[in-house]
């Protein structure tokens, strides 16, 4: 995948030559002495700092919110883009050459995808039990909390492959997220169920898509606004910042009426006591997110966002890297946000209103 950086596991074979010992003769129907295995070890790469801002243009950006995104990144490879759900005007993107590739490999965030068409079919309700193993069962909540892959590989085998990809494309997945944006590049919607593994593949996954940092930001400002998905707009003039006007790109009317609500309480679930409970938030200011870890092609993607009555803020993070992709960076990348620049001015009115989508670590 270009403009990923992937940190392997490397398995490292140490052999140990074993020689007669001191004394001992070897005859030919002496068993000779038995040779230990190889000795294994995993060695584990951290991916080198870079300086994701070089060669970024910052004419029309929020320079305070920019500075808060900066800083929360740090040296990862990654990209970020903060866009105001409520009329999907892009405030910032750091890193913009990485941000406007072609995509990547979703992963478990894709559950968001597959959660939204379970619900709006029908297929299960919030509430609907599905036992994964002999012992082991979920709700829809649980589920996204602790990013089940046999939960949401059920729900892609009831759904089949068409009411999936409908969703997705509905969702605005594999086309342009932005309007008039010269650079970006679309993702890409596969164009039939895999071929070997069965639908799980995609909707616990994400294998087969494709999938920005613009479409994730704008999938996630429709979830904080309730269902409207704008086209995002990148103002880089004063001028084109006065003149600008929302467009909305189509109204999510499809959703089950519940759809969206229920969906944020597995994503709370997630922050509060799943997979994503490393955020390290301040509990007066909720964080909402969704993990997800890939090996290798797929990717550690982890997204959230920031609860309240009228989200002002949606991010959207793609990290490469972290040790053995087992880096804590993404999870506390809106702690990072809400505690390290909640006192900015113009930064604090609204930070209580912030939704936050760090998005992905590549291993």
């Amino acid at each position: 995948m270009k403009g990923h950086f992937f940190v392997p596991l490397l398995l490292v074979g140490l052999l140990q030559n074993v020689g007669p010992l001191a004394g001992q003769v070897r005859t030919a129907t002496a068993a000779p002495p038995a040779k230990k295995a190889p000795a294994k070890r995993i060695v584990r790469r951290s991916a080198p700092p870079v300086d994701p801002t070089l060669g970024d243009n910052v004419d029309g950006e929020d320079l305070t919110i920019r500075r808060a995104a900066v800083a929360a990144l740090g040296t990862m490879n990654g990209s970020v883009v903060v866009v105001d759900p409520s009329n999907g005007r892009i405030l910032t993107m750091v890193n913009q050459k990485l941000g406007f590739k072609s995509g990547f490999i979703p992963c478990s965030t894709i559950k968001l995808v597959t959660s939204l068409a379970a619900l709006s079919e029908h297929v299960v309700s919030p509430e609907t039990v599905i036992h994964t193993t002999r012992y082991t069962s979920f709700n829809l909540t649980t589920a996204i909390a602790h990013s089940d892959n046999q939960y949401f590989t059920i729900l892609g085998n009831r759904l089949g492959f068409e009411r999936v990809v409908h969703y997705a494309q509905m969702l605005g997945l594999g086309e342009k997220a932005g309007l008039d944006i010269p650079d970006e590049q679309p993702g890409v919607v596969p164009d039939g169920p895999p071929k070997a593994g069965g639908m799980g593949l995609q909707t616990a996954y994400g294998e087969g898509f494709l999938v920005t940092p613009l479409e994730l930001s704008a999938l996630l400002s429709a979830i904080a606004n309730g269902g409207t998905l704008y086209s995002l707009q990148y103002p880089r003039t004063q001028s084109e910042i006065d003149d600008f006007v929302p467009k909305v790109k189509r109204a999510l009317d499809e959703l089950a009426p519940d759809a969206i609500s229920d969906l944020k309480v597995g994503m709370r679930g997630a922050v509060d006591y799943g997979t994503g409970k490393r955020a390290n938030y301040d509990p007066n200011e909720p964080v909402l997110g969704k993990t997800g870890t890939c090996l290798l092609q797929r990717c550690r993607l982890p997204s959230a966002r920031g609860g309240g009555d009228a989200d002002r803020h949606a991010l959207g993070q793609r990290s490469d890297g972290g040790r053995g992709g087992r880096s804590h960076i993404p999870q506390s990348f809106g702690a990072a946000l809400f505690h390290g620049r909640s006192g900015e001015e113009g930064f604090a009115r609204n930070h209580h209103h912030l939704s936050l989508l760090p998005a992905v670590n590549g291993y």
